[in-house]
């Protein structure tokens, strides 16, 4: 479709033109109307994904743990950060403290969550420009991350591993010493990506100086994560924040200052060497004792317990079943809870009526704030900048839609 306009007494035309969802670069969920001068971007309005989840509104017919396998749907990258997220909401909601071991075991989760969500946005960013190897060379390491989930929870991708109070089970024995045999792999892969694109012209070029976001439209536009750290703020949920047990850990946040495409790429993979980092020292300072509350009308018993005593049948019956009458029942109240996941703030708003399932649930996912943002800074860019800068927000349509 063309549109007519008058430009310096000459009858010039601007094209509107679509760009996706077919468009490799926008994963088959994206959408974007351009309006084009030529190859420049005069005009981007950026439309919903069309995965359809209506997460929020599914909630509100699921008991408090039955939302667990909900979260997983929302960004399926990094889906045990967005179970930790939930579950610590509904937490705070009703005063429950994890046990120790639980802590640290959930902060493991989460970084290598954050390893494997960075590790395949670089790879997919280089693909996405032509750097076909690096994207390989992510889904390798990611599918070794995968393993190490796998053996921990039973899944790879969906795990539905935290339940309100602590953990599905504990991790099994053969966990660390796998968990430890990959950590130097995983961090030699994070050298070699940047061998093959820190210092590659053509990657250079279509990235540095391209998609810049100032500190101030980063702040009014709600940016969090890399892409806000790569504008020179200091911010991340774990530091100004803590929870779990990050206040115990010894870790960096990092930054850049030009907040460009090349710096949200160059963050997420200084982050992917700090999550090692972390999950180090988790192993070395990881506590003995339970993963769970010892609290049956909070969480299910396990399954020894279940089979074995009447106590534990009767708990798990009535934790399962639906009703007013059954079920766990947070106080009435509400609560807003957020985490670092690995694009940014995510953050939980729950509010219960005092029944065995949220009242309300409304999720602020740091790729609709991301999305939103797009359209701004692609005016004025060309064709094959979009790609560049829509890769490097790692925008993910699971957690889009509503």
């Amino acid at each position: 479709m063309t549109v007519n306009y008058q430009n310096n007494e000459l009858d010039t035309k601007r094209m509107v033109l679509n760009f996706g969802p077919q468009h490799p670069s926008m994963h088959g969920t994206l959408r974007c109307v351009l309006e084009l001068d030529g190859e420049v971007v005069v005009k981007a309005t950026p439309h919903m994904g069309y995965l359809h989840t209506g997460f929020e509104k599914l909630a509100e017919y699921r008991t408090w743990n039955q939302v667990v396998p909900i979260t997983d749907r929302m960004n399926y990258l990094s889906p045990m950060s967005n179970n930790i997220g939930y579950a610590q909401a509904v937490e705070e909601l009703m005063g429950i403290e994890l046990p120790p071991k639980a802590q640290y075991v959930r902060v493991i989760m989460a970084e290598l969550s954050r390893f494997a969500d960075h590790v395949i946005s670089v790879g997919l960013h280089g693909m996405d420009l032509g750097a076909f190897t690096v994207m390989l060379w992510g889904f390798i390491e990611r599918e070794k991350a995968y393993d190490l989930f796998e053996i921990a929870t039973g899944g790879r991708l969906t795990t539905s591993y935290t339940r309100i109070g602590g953990l599905a089970r504990d991790i099994p024995p053969e966990f660390i010493p796998a968990l430890k045999s990959k950590l130097c792999k995983f961090m030699s892969i994070v050298d070699e990506i940047e061998y093959m694109l820190s210092n590659n012209r053509i990657f250079m070029d279509r990235t540095q100086g391209v998609g810049t976001i100032t500190k101030e439209d980063a702040i009014n536009w709600g940016v969090s994560g890399p892409s806000l750290r790569a504008c020179g703020i200091e911010w991340d949920i774990r530091k100004s924040r803590p929870y779990l047990c990050y206040k115990d850990l010894d870790f960096i946040v990092p930054i850049a200052a030009e907040g460009d495409t090349y710096a949200r790429y160059k963050v997420r993979c200084e982050e992917m060497r700090q999550s090692i980092r972390i999950i180090e020292q988790c192993l070395a300072k990881l506590p003995d004792g339970p993963v769970n509350i010892f609290d049956h009308k909070a969480r299910l018993p396990e399954k020894e317990e279940v089979y074995n005593t009447i106590e534990g049948l009767i708990h798990h019956f009535k934790l399962i079943m639906h009703g007013d009458q059954h079920g766990m029942h947070p106080p009435k109240g509400e609560v807003y809870s957020c985490t670092e996941v690995p694009n940014g703030n995510l953050g939980f708003f729950l509010i219960s009526d005092g029944t065995g399932k949220p009242y309300r649930m409304r999720v602020r996912p740091p790729s609709l704030y991301h999305y939103q943002l797009f359209g701004k800074i692609a005016e004025g860019a060309m064709i094959a900048d979009l790609v560049a800068i829509m890769s490097s927000f790692n925008v993910i349509a699971g957690e889009l839609d509503r």
